[in-house]
């Protein structure tokens, strides 16, 4: 993709996540086989941008731990004082004053490359100072509210605990994704306060201050809202496993292999199943796991970093673990081979 700026990425992993109930980093809560902030990862990397950098606070060790096969620079944020506190600390890493900063959360899993670029490119091309993603939900509570004009021109972003009960009832919210320009963007930060509910500093406050100094500001909407689901709690965590569980099992009927039940079966990213092999319900693939054609894997069925050669069968129910089975091979139910 061609940059028409110097493009920086900063995703933003320092949360506690105090709705997740865990003593864990709320960024590396696992979806779909990898900690949820691979996934934000995976789809900015196709970005190609100047440098992807990731603020980070609340167990920063581990977070770097779970990162390390990525080629990211660190910000570090001591004390958790607000988005745009987080985005502070993330200046020195941005080496362009008139590049474009694309800010994002790690903990919106289901974010798509295409919509990324489309917003970037949306963002460069009306030479916007800065671009604001919004969606529109049906039950908008917990979500920042997007205030314009009847024209639909923006005019600023209301936190939940800040909005009037009118305000409230808008539907249309801030999805938490900004493309902004960098000198804009760090020098903007600095005036805002912290006269809020929260004592916090609100990234949001920057599209007031932009529209007050008459600037060029602008919405990219993003018509499907779940792919922006900020995932808060354990409840959301299972929606974003369901709905990449559906996103790639799609892709993989679309190749060629059946599944008897695509909802009860998951396939990790990481394991390739070959075309005419069939699933039944409840089958669970993971790790390297390489299955060949025309495969049979009956109900439950658990297949951990195996290599199958065509026409193998496995019968109901059984785990294997490391295993490579030869072509035209069949396991008897409740098979259990490990190494």
């Amino acid at each position: 993709m061609d940059h028409p700026q110097s493009l920086f990425t900063v995703i933003l992993a320092a949360g506690k996540g105090t709705r997740m109930k865990s003593d864990k980093a709320k960024v590396l809560h696992e979806v779909f086989f990898a900690p949820m902030i691979h996934h934000v990862l995976t789809a900015v990397q196709a970005l190609h941008a100047t440098k992807d950098i990731v603020v980070i606070g609340h167990q920063r060790e581990s977070v770097m731990q779970a990162l390390a096969g990525y080629n990211v620079e660190f910000a570090l944020q001591q004390e958790q004082l607000g988005t745009g506190h987080a985005v502070l600390c993330a200046e020195k890493a941005v080496t362009s004053t008139d590049g474009v900063v694309m800010i994002l959360c790690g903990d919106t899993p289901l974010i798509k490359t295409e919509t990324l670029q489309f917003m970037y490119q949306q963002h460069c091309e009306r030479s916007s100072l800065l671009t604001v993603m919004t969606t529109i939900l049906s039950d908008p509570t917990n979500y920042g509210r997007i205030i314009q004009t009847d024209s639909g021109k923006l005019l600023a972003i209301v936190e939940e605990k800040d909005a009037s009960s009118e305000q409230k009832k808008i539907q249309e919210i801030n999805a938490g994704i900004y493309c902004v320009n960098s000198k804009f963007l760090f020098e903007t930060i600095k005036k805002i306060g912290t006269d809020n509910s929260q004592g916090e500093v609100y990234l949001t406050d920057i599209v007031s201050i932009a529209v007050a100094a008459d600037l060029n500001v602008d919405k990219f909407i993003n018509p499907t809202a779940q792919d922006v689901l900020g995932v808060n709690s354990r409840v959301e965590l299972a929606l974003a496993h369901k709905e990449i569980q559906r996103r790639h099992n799609n892709a993989l009927m679309l190749q060629g292999v059946t599944m008897h039940d695509p909802e009860t079966t998951a396939i990790a990213h990481s394991a390739v199943v070959g075309r005419d092999t069939v699933l039944y319900p409840g089958v669970r693939i993971s790790g390297t796991s390489r299955l060949g054609n025309s495969c049979i894997i009956q109900e439950g069925c658990v297949l951990h970093n195996c290599t199958l050669a065509d026409h193998v069968s496995i019968g109901p129910h059984s785990y294997l673990e490391g295993s490579e089975c030869i072509e035209q091979s069949s396991y008897p139910p409740h098979s259990v081979v490990t190494p």
